[in-house]
């Protein structure tokens, strides 16, 4: 669990840094300009950390699966080399992905004053900008959608399902609620996470205003990137009793 949370905090870093830095500086210098080669790159490490987390997300929920499913099989189902391969597979998935959307919309023709309505270089706002057909975008955005919000999300669901139905069968109320607060903090991060990304990318284009999608893309860049740490420290009691021991002994050290 540990080493799926390491990897899910550095992801996170990751994925702040590609949108965060620029935000600065637009708030700070009003210099909101952005290089072509700039924006194709926010892109495409966008898109890339944002599928990585998808399946990083998925990859812990499995775990979750086998450790409450699974428990005396679980040393030998989640050894070294199967966690290390499943968080190998989810930061390399978006690679082809995210290098093919950026190309696509990139080697489109622009036109017009080039003006993203939007804080940083998503898809859909710069897709506004071409002139040109834009219908093999947007069947690539569905694929993409598919693969990397849908699928995932059901495999979370999947595994969940089987949890929920494995602690009911359970005799003892504290086990019941030891196993559900294993899991209470990664279910709170999967549901801003898909909360906002599903509401994003799964409405109708006829639905989709400017200023709704400035606020929700907000939400899942830096809100539950800023949220997770707090999130996952508040319900683990590993950290919390460090906090304790920490307080304490400030609180009963010499003076000097």
């Amino acid at each position: 669990m540990y080493f799926f949370m390491g990897n899910l905090s550095f992801l996170e870093i990751c994925y702040s840094s590609v949108t965060l830095p620029k935000m600065m500086v637009i708030s700070l210098t009003g210099d909101n300009t952005i290089s072509f080669i700039g924006c194709a790159a926010q892109m495409y490490f966008f898109l890339l950390l944002g599928s990585a987390e998808c399946y990083l997300l998925a990859a812990m929920a499995y775990d979750r699966y086998v450790a409450i499913c699974h428990p005396l099989h679980y040393v030998a189902i989640m050894e070294r080399r199967s966690c290390a391969w499943l968080v190998a597979s989810s930061w390399l998935s978006g690679i082809p992905v995210s290098f093919i959307q950026t190309t696509l919309v990139f080697t489109s023709p622009f036109c017009g004053p080039n003006k993203i309505d939007h804080f940083f270089c998503d898809v859909a706002p710069v897709l506004r900008l071409v002139c040109a057909d834009t219908s093999r975008n947007e069947m690539s955005n569905i694929m993409v959608i598919v693969v990397f919000l849908a699928t995932p999300f059901t495999l979370i669901l999947t595994s969940y399902t089987r949890i929920i139905a494995t602690v009911l069968k359970m005799s003892s109320p504290g086990s019941r609620h030891k196993a559900f607060s294993t899991c209470s903090s990664h279910l709170v991060v999967v549901m801003l996470f898909y909360g906002s990304g599903m509401v994003m990318y799964l409405r109708p284009r006829s639905s989709h205003e400017p200023e709704n999608d400035k606020l929700l893309s907000l939400f899942y860049t830096v809100v539950t990137p800023m949220l997770n740490p707090v999130i996952y420290s508040l319900r683990n009691e590993e950290v919390k009793g460090a906090l304790r021991r920490r307080v304490a002994g400030k609180r009963l050290s010499p003076l000097q």
